[in-house]
């Protein structure tokens, strides 16, 4: 897959485009319903696909205060869309200026002028143009002066899935992350550097990877004992990690930290990706470390019952 980072650098094609428009928060199995048609129709058109997304998310930048948290940082939604089968990416900065851009301005200038497009693959409910005011009609109606074809995902196909990266969001939210793997089509994860931590969890048996996230737009999900497992040194590890503020030691800020299970090499510095498979319970403060590692033993036990039987 090629990537940009904006139209600009997107030389234009000389083989027309199947394209689709949208966010594509998360890459969830809604989505991927709607890219699997596009790479099967350029296939069989001979044409080459085109993901044409946006960053920032239009939310914040058209609404400002908003506290919306991604699915996906920009290289983890590269990683999954490359997986797809899609040949261009363009991920384009969106801003005031081009929110202005009107519906025809858009469809001539970047649809047809610079994407070369055969085929658009859209939703039913797609709107785009300045203030969002053009809807699907009025794209088939420009696909008719412009030469070009729409075709429109249904309401009822849309419905059938029945997932949006909202409901995947608010899931991951509430700390119920099964249901939030079952909408995606695989297993949540965060990516990440270890950095030094306090170092508590080594003198009481668990030692930890302390996780920083840089993206602070990253959805973390709710504070809580979570089941996970990591790819190191090309070998696949499972443990626990612990999102929360470590109250039991008089933590103040979220930490991420990981226990992996049979795993004693030295992680400092290193970019981890880190699955989350279930959650175990939420974070609570216990009445000493004593109390704390008898809870976490209990949790360890917990976990490799779950990966005996599920994994």
């Amino acid at each position: 897959m090629r990537s940009f980072n904006n139209l600009n650098s997107f030389k234009t094609p000389l083989r027309k485009t199947v394209i689709t428009i949208g966010t594509f928060d998360g890459v969830h199995i809604g989505h991927k319903f709607v890219l699997k048609k596009v790479v099967e129709l350029a296939d069989k058109k001979k044409y080459t696909s085109t993901v044409l997304t946006f960053f920032p998310h239009p939310r914040m930048v058209l609404q400002q205060d908003s506290s919306i948290k991604l699915l996906n940082t920009i290289k983890e939604k590269e990683e999954l869309l490359a997986q797809v089968g899609i040949e261009n990416l363009i991920i384009h900065p969106f801003d005031l200026e081009f929110s202005r851009l009107s519906a025809e301005d858009f469809v001539k200038e970047v649809l047809v002028d610079k994407l070369n497009v055969g085929i658009i693959i859209i939703g039913h409910d797609h709107r785009f143009g300045r203030n969002r005011t053009a809807n699907i009609d009025d794209l088939i109606e420009f696909g008719k002066e412009y030469g070009f074809e729409v075709q429109e995902i249904s309401a009822k196909e849309i419905d059938d899935i029945a997932i949006s990266s909202t409901k995947i969001r608010t899931a991951l939210s509430e700390g119920n992350i099964s249901k939030a793997n079952k909408y995606l089509g695989y297993n949540y994860f965060l990516s990440g550097k270890v950095v030094s931590g306090r170092q508590v969890g080594r003198t009481i048996g668990f030692p930890t990877a302390n996780v920083e996230v840089f993206e602070n737009y990253k959805l973390i999900p709710k504070n809580g004992v979570y089941i996970v497992s990591s790819a190191l040194n090309k070998d696949k590890y499972f443990g626990m990690m612990n999102i929360g503020i470590n109250p039991t030691v008089e933590g103040l800020e979220q930490t991420i930290e990981v226990h992996f299970f049979d795993f004693n090499n030295d992680l400092y510095h290193k970019e981890i990706k880190i699955e989350i498979h279930s959650r175990i319970r939420d974070e609570k403060k216990y009445n000493s470390l004593e109390e704390l590692k008898l809870q976490l033993k209990n949790d360890e036990f917990t976990s490799r019952e779950f990966m005996k039987n599920n994994l």
